[in-house]
């Protein structure tokens, strides 16, 4: 497919996406090479620490502490293309963007992201947009806040908390919000009146083994009760009732299904890439993601197009903490390719979901999809009040000084000064 445009202009790197990835990986290779020889292409003029989106639904956060500007995060020796992509060419090394301009390249990196999909389940958009039906979700910034004011509003009956099948930004999102909301109920004196239910695609409640059991004594401790092989398909506002896919052993739908009243709905929506990946059928897989190596992430028929964070189909969870892991394997290995060598850079999987658990502790949950890779030399299934700190102190300033800025790559050094001496 070859592209037609106006005001094509040439890089040597152009970078679709200026989230996490795509703002960490510029600053890496801004560093590298000569000025104005990379683009940027972010359409957002706000960018936001996202796993601060639970706090903002508790009402700890506002949502402006956790709002910065684009602008001042985009290496300044860049070009930034405040524009979406519209097409992806890399038979041609062209990207199109939404307002006609085109863009070449020597080498690209793809980090779009996903998005949730609201839409994908009957009725659920137009619960949302409205004010004071009980159904809210913390995965986007206004329902966020909105998430807040529902959890305000709530006085007793069924609250209900989602999580879905397939992909999804960070797995225990739906689970954090569920246990600050039951610590807010109990501090107003509804707890009582209350019913907390988790309903999860997962055949238990979480995927890594050790995590799944300290939460599952949570769960039982706290009296919310589990719902596994559930998944939403429907939000019925005008009866106030939640319609569930009943899955089978082998995670598909059985073809019998759940209904539940609510009183109060946290979705944990299902996420997809966006178009203009999705749609490049030359560099995606079957469902959609960008076909990467998972350990080079170098792009499985393009040597000179990389992917990075929760748009390449790599096996890890999708966090902000796997992006770090991501980008140091990356930065290796796009510079060797740039200088014609191998490739050495290796992302081991790492991710990690700090989980809110109430009380002002956390559940660090640490791992790549083989099991439990802890940086503490402790058992980070706990719940403890210094991984509390770290959630809410340290990981926000990590972010935006260390992450967006292509100067943390996670904490594989931490880890091995900590484990010196330990057998495995």
């Amino acid at each position: 497919m070859r592209i037609s445009a106006i005001n094509l202009a040439h890089y040597r790197l152009v970078v679709v996406g200026g989230g996490a990835g795509g703002l960490g990986a510029a600053s890496k290779f801004a560093r590298k090479l000569p000025k104005n020889s990379i683009a940027i292409i972010e359409p957002s003029e706000f960018h936001y620490y996202q796993p601060g989106f639970t706090f903002v639904g508790s009402g700890e956060l506002k949502l402006t502490d956790n709002t910065r500007s684009e602008i001042d995060l985009i290496p300044s020796n860049t070009k930034w293309y405040k524009n979406a992509a519209k097409t992806l060419d890399p038979e041609q090394n062209t990207v199109l963007l939404e307002n006609g301009e085109s863009l070449t390249y020597d080498y690209l990196i793809v980090a779009t992201g996903i998005r949730p999909r609201y839409d994908l389940i009957k009725g659920l958009p137009e619960a949302l947009s409205m004010e004071g039906s009980g159904v809210c979700s913390i995965y986007i910034p206004h329902f966020a806040e909105k998430t807040n004011r529902e959890i305000e509003a709530f006085k007793g009956g069924k609250a209900l908390f989602t999580f879905p099948a397939g992909p999804i930004k960070c797995a225990g999102a739906p689970q954090k919000i569920m246990y600050l909301a039951d610590e807010i109920f109990r501090n107003r004196g509804i707890r009582g009146k209350a019913e907390l239910h988790y309903y999860t695609s997962l055949p238990k409640i979480f995927g890594i083994e050790k995590y799944a059991v300290a939460l599952q004594k949570i769960v039982e401790e706290k009296d919310i009760r589990l719902h596994p092989r559930r998944v939403l398909k429907e939000v019925r506002l005008d009866k106030k009732t939640a319609i569930f896919d009943i899955f089978n052993e082998e995670g598909k739908p059985s073809g019998e299904t759940e209904e539940s009243e609510y009183s109060f709905l946290h979705v944990g929506p299902p996420c997809r890439p966006v178009p203009a990946v999705s749609d490049c059928k030359a560099l995606v897989d079957a469902t959609g993601f960008v076909d990467v190596d998972p350990n080079t992430l170098q792009s499985r028929r393009f040597v000179n197009v990389f992917a990075v964070g929760d748009t390449a189909n790599t096996p890890n969870a999708k966090t902000a903490a796997a992006v770090s892991g991501q980008l140091g394997a990356l930065e290796k290995n796009l510079k060797a390719v740039m200088a014609g060598k191998p490739l050495t850079g290796s992302y081991d999987g790492y991710a990690s979901c700090p989980l809110l658990v109430g009380g002002k502790k956390v559940i660090l949950a640490e791992f790549t999809p083989k099991g439990p890779l802890e940086t503490l030399p402790i058992n980070q299934a706990v719940p403890r009040g210094i991984s509390y700190f770290m959630k809410r102190h340290i990981m926000q300033p990590l972010y935006w000084h260390g992450l967006v800025k292509g100067l943390w790559n996670g904490p594989t050094t931490i880890r091995k000064i900590l484990h010196f001496g330990r057998s495995e």
